[in-house]
């Protein structure tokens, strides 16, 4: 096994000593909040930006060859659920002073409640209501000449999108010859974008940068660009309806691991079908929903309409009582799926949240995954943010890598020459030596040069 990383801890334990797991979460959440406390200010500014605290920590991957032999051979057993299909209605009505949209059907609240009655077979809404299949004719269209391709089986995509011209597109790095040749990663663009790209010679004919195949989406169903970059990453299973796994990151992150690394060790290892990371300090949706008005991430009203709404369904703090459930707030810009019927339902009615209410999916996700796990033995991976933060890095929006101040320029002079004349007139003259007699050379007399000083920087 690799270990991967650069920060890391263990927890000792003698044989034969029990751990106390409740105690030790509890320990750990205070410890938490103690260092949340403790940030200097400008960390908590950059946190209010949403800008975060990088830190990642050590993550073991088996090799390539061994994590793709980990694979399994057949699809995981979806619980209760074996037949999922999607409404379509293409003269879809508002019925209801809520939230919604033509593209995701107007589910009225008895629809809504409906679909988190598990049964063996469902219909259920899942955007995508018009046309006679995703992207042909139902807002968030692709070209003709990409829709067939988007129908071919594939073992593992990756997929990402970019809407906007909101950020800059990352190159994965570290991807096995393995990974190029059988997994293919797919970039989801506006025409936006695409006009950027163009315009700055990025994008040609082949719609290739780098490992990424460009997908340009038309008519895109909603005006906040935000919201149109939940479609592709809520819902792949109803885009490519013929793979097995996927793992979607956000536009402004970089993939650093090869995939089929991160499929063993967060779903294959940990017999799951479904990974995300939890948030690295808020675990509570109400507490999540107040750092989001106070950063300006969405209209307060609406942020507090959805939480009221969430209440009154029994939503209630994070405690400990909710255990071995361990937070309720997901870091949300990494997706790692299984696509079986469970987990797709599970997507789908994470979509329909951000389609009737706020586009923040944090505040929607616990929700959905509580009236899930309600009904059916399920559960979800949510491992520490610090593992997703070792195989993605995180890049600058676009908008402020324009606005930064350029690097300060370092003019380095060339070290002064050597006063031969004054060493000349110098020569047979002896210098007396005070205190000791020590030489300048002395171990006592040691300056580090600048040479030296300088190759400790990055």
């Amino acid at each position: 096994m690799k270990l991967h990383g650069s920060l890391g801890g263990g927890i000792g334990r003698k044989e034969g000593m029990e751990i106390d797991f409740k105690l030790l979460f509890l320990k750990v959440q205070t410890i938490h909040v103690r260092i949340s406390h403790s940030l200097p200010p400008l960390l908590l500014i950059l946190d209010g930006l949403g800008l975060g605290v990088s830190l990642a920590c050590p993550v073991c991957y088996l090799p390539v060859d061994q994590a793709i032999a980990s694979m399994p051979s057949s699809p995981s057993e979806s619980p209760v659920l074996h037949n999922l299909t999607y409404v379509h209605d293409e003269n879809p009505i508002k019925t209801e002073p809520h939230g919604g949209s033509d593209f995701g059907g107007y589910p009225s609240l008895k629809q809504r409640n409906d679909s988190f009655d598990i049964k063996e077979s469902m219909v259920v809404h899942c955007g995508f209501v018009k046309g006679s299949k995703p992207g042909h004719q139902t807002g968030f269209d692709f070209d003709e000449s990409d829709l067939a391709g988007l129908q071919q089986f594939h073992e593992i995509i990756v997929a990402s999108a970019i809407f906007g011209n909101y950020d800059l597109i990352q190159q994965p790095r570290n991807i096995s010859e393995e990974a190029k040749r059988n997994v293919p990663f797919y970039m989801f663009i506006d025409e936006e974008t695409e006009a950027y790209m163009k315009n700055r010679s990025m994008l040609d004919s082949s719609k290739r940068v780098g490992l990424w195949r460009i997908i340009v989406i038309h008519n895109v169903p909603y005006s906040d660009a935000r919201r149109n970059g939940k479609v592709p990453k809520l819902l792949l299973h109803r885009i490519f309806p013929n793979i097995r796994y996927s793992i979607w990151i956000d536009g402004k992150l970089q993939l650093v691991v090869d995939p089929y690394q991160i499929l063993e060790r967060f779903l294959w290892r940990q017999n799951a079908n479904f990974a995300i990371s939890r948030h690295y300090r808020r675990f509570d949706v109400f507490v999540e929903a107040e750092a989001n008005k106070a950063a300006g991430k969405y209209d307060n009203s609406s942020i507090d309409a959805q939480v009221d709404f969430y209440r009154t369904e029994g939503l209630t703090p994070y405690s400990e009582a909710k255990l071995p459930i361990i937070s309720d707030v997901p870091e949300g810009c990494v997706l790692i799926k299984e696509h079986i019927p469970i987990t797709n339902l599970f997507t789908c009615l994470w979509f329909n949240e951000v389609d009737r209410f706020t586009s923040r999916d944090q505040l929607s996700f616990g929700m959905v995954r509580d009236k899930i796990m309600a009904k059916v033995n399920w559960h979800i991976n949510m491992f520490l943010d610090c593992e997703r933060r070792n195989f993605v890095i995180q890049a600058y929006h676009r908008d402020l890598l324009e606005h930064m101040p350029p690097p300060v320029a370092v003019i380095r002079h060339p070290p002064a020459l050597p006063n031969i004349i004054t060493r000349e007139r110098n020569q047979g003259k002896k210098i007396p030596r005070h205190g000791k007699d020590r030489r300048s050379g002395s171990r006592h007399h040691h300056k580090a040069s600048a040479g030296n000083r300088e190759s400790n920087f990055f």
